[in-house]
């Protein structure tokens, strides 16, 4: 039933909501890396993340490790979001403690439990023209 509604919403333009409950849940994270807080940030990873990763401590050092811009962002501006079958896609342009720019694209499927973010591509860097 809640597939059903998910896609009336969409039929009735209800996609803001599902982009505002996406970024919800990335800004969600995005606070529990700030506070240190890798147990509550492991629990808005999907399933897949979390049996690759296994607990929270190892979900944290990778974290520390591979994404130090998403661990203590600065900036944090969200771009496009896109239906990409059964999940979304939602790229961020985060400002990092020191200034630089990195674009991310979240990848996002909706679980019995709500939004989860199913994995994490760092893009390109943004150019800076003058």
């Amino acid at each position: 039933m809640k597939g059903l509604l998910t896609g009336l919403m969409l039929l009735a333009g209800g996609a803001q909501a599902d982009e505002a409950a996406i970024r919800g849940v990335i800004d969600d994270q995005l606070d529990a890396f700030r506070a240190d807080d890798f147990a509550s940030a492991f629990t808005f990873a999907a399933p897949n993340i979390q049996d690759i990763f296994r607990n929270p401590d190892t979900f944290g050092r990778m974290v520390r490790e591979g994404y130090p811009m998403v661990w203590h962002p600065g900036r944090v501006q969200y771009l496009g979001t896109s239906e990409e079958g059964a999940s979304w896609r939602q790229d961020v342009l985060i400002t990092d403690e020191a200034g630089r720019l990195h674009t991310l694209a979240y990848t996002m499927i909706e679980t019995p439990g709500g939004w989860k973010i199913a994995g994490v591509e760092i893009l390109r860097d943004p150019e800076v023209g003058a």
